[in-house]
């Protein structure tokens, strides 16, 4: 049968060659399908492939409906990016209540979610820092898991992993799916959490492992860094603790990701904060918590994008970034609007960026 790379899954078996531009084989028949296929038949935008009627465990393969994309009178599809992040969240907070129900997970439909999202990316660039702004305190848990595979992925990419990207950013989004296996009244706290209760909330990382650990279409590094999100450098995560060079790289970038849109974020019983001061905190962090070079690389991202871009203070002012040193990519050098006066907030550590007012 004939079906989209999209409507995919692992253990589909390739009837025919799939030949690239050159007329070379990208992928040879009778090639059993794994998540990586998925992802080179995506790049090279395949749009039809022959596969078998039945799966390589001889189960028939069923695929799902492929839906079609609005477009404009170019043929350019329309759907803007606020629109696909709003149904990613309604979309995983729908499978999440099936995981809570028991459903097992189904990577082919997390794939469906958040792979829209992903080809949005080189054209968001800033927002990728700004998911925050769309989250609620009533729903924060399923913006969050979208945010963080966009996150893990963004990072990702900036750091060289040209292939694994798209397998980091699932990694990102099945981080805290165990947690559908707790109390659903813990994640409804409106209040600090006692100590049992966190001690509780810290299970999900050994649960999330043990609903993907099985999954043939998840790596083994993918698993691996779903069960480490939570380890730090100095060996004071959890659940093993183990330290820096035990610790997986997928699982330090979804460390920083996790970390970053928790507390950029409005929760029930905590405030959210502004990037700037919550990545200043982190790098405050780094060699005892945080890969240094990758969370670097998340700071000067933020400020590339933001040369030039309107900015409020937080004693009020409003002012515009004009230059930023790598040293210090979060503290960079702005104009005061009101007066036109160049301040280093290098030199000034009790002033940050509250918030960023329009990207020019």
């Amino acid at each position: 049968m004939q079906v989209h790379p999209n409507q995919l899954i692992p253990g589909c078996i390739l009837l025919k060659p799939v030949e690239g531009k050159t007329k070379h084989p990208i992928i040879f028949d009778n090639t059993v399908i794994e998540e990586k296929h998925i992802e080179v038949l995506q790049h090279f935008g395949v749009k039809a492939i022959e596969v078998s009627e039945r799966l390589v465990s001889g189960v028939t393969f069923q695929p799902g409906d492929l839906k079609e994309e609005s477009k404009d009178e170019t043929g350019t599809a329309t759907t803007d990016f606020a629109t696909l992040y709003k149904k990613a969240v309604q979309s995983y907070k729908t499978l999440f209540k099936k995981w809570q129900s028991g459903s097992p997970i189904n990577v082919n439909e997390l794939r469906r979610i958040v792979i829209p999202l992903f080809n949005c990316m080189e054209d968001i660039q800033l927002d990728v820092f700004l998911l925050h702004k769309y989250a609620t305190k009533e729903d924060y848990f399923y913006h969050h898991g979208i945010s963080v595979a966009l996150i893990s992925a963004h990072l990702a990419k900036k750091v060289g992993y040209h292939k694994e990207w798209i397998q980091i950013g699932i990694a990102g989004i099945l981080a805290d799916c165990g947690m559908a296996k707790l109390d659903s009244t813990i994640m409804q706290k409106e209040r600090t959490l006692t100590l049992s209760e966190y001690n509780e909330i810290k299970k999900h990382a050994t649960l999330s492992y043990r609903l993907v650990e099985n999954i043939a279409g998840l790596s083994k590094e993918v698993k691996l860094s779903i069960l480490q999100h939570h380890e730090r450098l100095d060996g004071s995560g959890y659940p093993l603790g183990v330290k820096d060079d035990k610790i997986h790289p997928f699982a330090k970038i979804i460390a920083i990701s996790d970390t970053y849109h928790a507390m950029t974020s409005e929760r029930c019983y905590r405030k959210k904060q502004s990037p700037f001061k919550v990545i200043e905190e982190m790098l405050i962090l780094a060699y005892t918590k945080f890969d240094y070079v990758l969370l670097q690389t998340f700071a000067q991202t933020l400020l590339n994008y933001s040369i030039g871009t309107s900015i409020l203070l937080s004693n009020g002012q409003e002012a515009i970034i004009v230059y930023a040193k790598p040293e210090t990519p979060i503290r960079p050098i702005v104009r005061l609007t009101s007066t036109n006066e160049v301040i280093s907030l290098k030199d000034k550590p009790a002033l940050f960026i509250e918030k960023i007012i329009s990207n020019n």
